[in-house]
This record gives C-alpha cells, structure tokens and sequence, in this order.
C-alpha cells in the first residue's frame, strides 16, 4: 500500500472512532484533498467525496442498488438473515421494473395533496409534545429533546400516514434502531442478530396489521397498498408487508436524525437561532441548511453496471461505489464557506435524500416536520439553551441524537457552544 492510499485509508478509517463519529468532517475534508475517488482494498468500495462525483453516481441509471442478485454473490449466507431477505429485495434496494412499480404504489400516500393534509396534525402533535416540553423544563432543569419531541414526532407523523394506531406506535423505537443497522458499511454478529429479530417482529405487526385493514378499510397507506395487492395484482402479500415495515421505519428513523441535528445546530450557533427568532420566515432556510451541515444519512451504497470512470479513477463493472453525502454536502466546490452555518444561504443543492431513482419518496414531508417543529419550538421556547453534552447513537451511516439535553431560561453548559466559524465545526 503505497503512502497515499495509506493516508486516505487512515483518514476514512478515523471517522469509525468516537471522535470521528461526532465530528467526520475534518477527515472527509482531507479525504476529499488526498483522493476525492478512494478505493478501500478493506471494504472494496469506492469512497466518492466530491459533490459532482457523488450527484452523478446517484443519478445515473447504470449504477444499481445492491439487491438480491447481488446478495447471491456478495452474502453466501443471507438466506439465514431475515433482515437480509426483507433488506436487499426492499423498494430500497430493488432496481428496474420492480423499484418502479414498487415506488409507484407508494408513491400514492406521499402525493402534494396527501403530505399538504398532514400538517394539521403535525402541527397538532406537535404543541402536544411541546406541552411535555414545557412540563419537563419547568422547574430549570434539563430534558432529552430527543426523547419528548424528535423521536415520537415522525413516528406519530409516519403512523397517521400508514394507519398505525397510536397505541401500538410506542414500540418502534427500539425496533426501528435495531433494524437499522442493516445501514452500516460494516456489520457485526450483533447487528445482523438484532436487526433479524426486529424485521420478524416487525413482519409480524404489518402481517396482523394488513389483516386488520382487510376488515375495516380506512384512509392509510395500508388500505391504499391492499387495494392494489387485491384488485389489481400488482404487489404480492409479501411485498405489501416489506413495503409497509421499509415506509415506516424509514420514515420516522431520518426524521428523528434531522428533528435533532437541525436543533442541535441551531441551539449551538445561537447568533443563527437569534436571526430565525427574530424572522420566522428563514425556518425553511434553516431546515436546508441543517440537512447540509449534518446530514442524518451519511452514505449510500451503488453497484456499477459498466465499466466507467469516475473521477480519473477507473471502475470495474460491478464494483461497488459508496457516496459519501456527508461529504459531498460540505464539498467548497459546491457550497462557498461550506463549514459555515448559515441559515440565511440560498440556492443549495444538498443530496441528503440521494438523487435519481432512489430520491427520497418522503422528502417534503421529513421537510414539513421539521419546519413545523422548529419554528413552533422557536416561537414557545426562545431561549431554549443546551443543558450538557449530547450524546450520538453508535453508527456511522446514521447521525441522531439518543440524548440532547436541553434548559429553558437556564445558561448553556460551559463548553456546548461551538463556534459559528472554523474549518470544520461540528
């Protein structure tokens, strides 16, 4: 291994560490200077960090999702993995006819007119989850943000769009973490076994769920999707199921990563939450910037279907190719200052949802909450201070928040402000 690769393989290999994991930017910034196009002889991926690199990647058809086929090659033993199953033949991971027919369907829950319908009761649930604020706040002390409002938001959210009673929606939490880990670049015996068990019970709730809605039909997703499998035979059981668990856990696990990155970087730039105070109207300014500064994921994985070059770098047909999107949204040469947080920045183009066929089906409506929720939580708590340090969930292809504490009327933690300016803040 010749220096420079040395070099780029220790800099990547940095963002796995703790300090890396809080703060990937400095890495990836050097990453991007020493080899913008990085194949990992580890990993045997391509690590792609330039915005141009990664946007072209995502939107050229020729690059695949992994998928099943792509598992009989890559995952010998994934047939043993319920989690795998579910994963890899995902409208997530599907490619061709499948994905378009899949997206297609679902696509009926997420139109204009049915996220527009939503905001009522997002902003309903909302002030009800800012009353728990208010409750846990009101003597001084500090209170997990995460835990009131940026976790139980999306999936109450996600839950009236697919038909989820409230009562059951408590227990997706953990389950939605566990299932996740499938994200990770690199998994272990652990993350496979808890990620198998979570798809089974979560297969197992959308299986009792469908049936329910066999009998008593209603305005969800559910309903929507069940009439498609019975009238027009374009979706298997199996497949509504899968689709039902992916939409779910999908759409509350990157919601809940903004909801606390975009009040974390608000809450630590506090010249910034000052201008958006003072100016309501920069809230959806300041929900793009936050998906740019931050963003909850950080990567995205492709299979080259030709040969190409991507960079001056040669790839082989099949190679896998990882976007860094992390990188690519912090990338000067598409962002000026791109280090700065700045809510007042225009005309940004952030690749937070991906791009091309995969873009994100639930992208205006992660928009939508997080837009509602900050500036309703602005408006009630206007010195809203952090109360200690936040702490990260342990992975690397997702960055949320389990715990970020915060005061009302109390004075920030020595220490939990970061600067406005820097090479590459946090």
């Amino acid at each position: 291994m010749d220096s420079r690769t040395l070099q780029a393989q220790t800099l990547l290999f940095s963002t796995f560490t703790p300090e890396g994991r809080e703060n990937p930017h400095p890495a990836l910034e050097a990453l991007r200077e020493t080899a913008p196009v990085y194949y990992d002889p580890d990993l045997n991926t391509f690590f792609l960090t330039t915005y141009d690199d990664c946007q072209a990647v995502l939107t050229d058809t020729s690059y695949r999702a992994p998928d099943l086929a792509w598992c009989e090659e890559n995952v010998p033993d994934w047939r043993e993995h319920p989690a795998a199953d579910f994963f890899y033949s995902s409208m997530l991971r599907a490619n061709g006819t499948d994905h378009t027919r899949l997206r297609r369907l679902v696509g009926k829950g997420f139109t204009p007119r049915r996220v527009a319908a939503l905001e009522a009761a997002i902003e309903q649930i909302t002030d009800s989850l800012l009353d728990d604020l208010a409750d846990a706040t009101s003597d001084g002390g500090a209170a997990n943000l995460q835990d009131l409002v940026g976790y139980p938001l999306p999936v109450a959210v996600v839950g009236e769009l697919i038909g989820v009673p409230e009562a059951d929606r408590a227990r997706f939490r953990t389950l939605g973490s566990d299932a996740s880990r499938l994200l990770e670049p690199v998994r272990t015996p652990d993350d496979w076994a808890r990620a198998d068990r979570a798809v089974e019970e979560l297969r197992g709730y959308f299986r009792d769920l469908v049936e329910r809605r066999r009998r008593e039909p209603a305005e969800d997703l559910v309903t929507t999707l069940l009439h498609a499998q019975e009238s027009e035979g374009r979706l298997t059981v199996r497949e509504l199921v899968d689709t039902l668990l992916l939409v779910f856990v999908a759409g509350f696990e990157t919601t809940t990563g903004l909801l606390g990155l975009a009040s974390h970087a608000l809450l630590t730039h506090p010249d910034q939450w000052a201008l958006v105070a003072a100016d309501p109207r920069l809230v959806p300014h300041a929900v793009e910037e936050a998906l740019r500064w931050d963003t909850p994921v950080q990567m995205t994985e492709r299979i080259a279907g030709r040969a190409a070059v991507i960079g001056g770098v040669p790839v082989l047909e099949g190679a896998n190719v990882t976007t860094v999107l992390t990188a690519a949204n912090r990338d000067p040469a598409q962002h000026t200052d791109p280090h700065r947080f700045d809510v007042t920045r225009t005309g940004s183009k952030v690749l937070s949802f991906s791009a091309g066929p995969h873009y994100c089906l639930g992208a205006a409506l992660a928009r939508m909450e997080a837009t509602v929720a900050l500036r309703r939580l602005i408006t009630r708590f206007p010195r809203l201070a952090p109360a200690g340090d936040p702490v990260r969930r342990e992975s690397f292809s997702l960055r949320v928040f389990e715990d970020l504490p915060v005061s009302h009327d109390a004075p920030a933690t020595a220490g939990a402000i970061t600067t406005n300016r820097g090479k590459a803040a946090a």
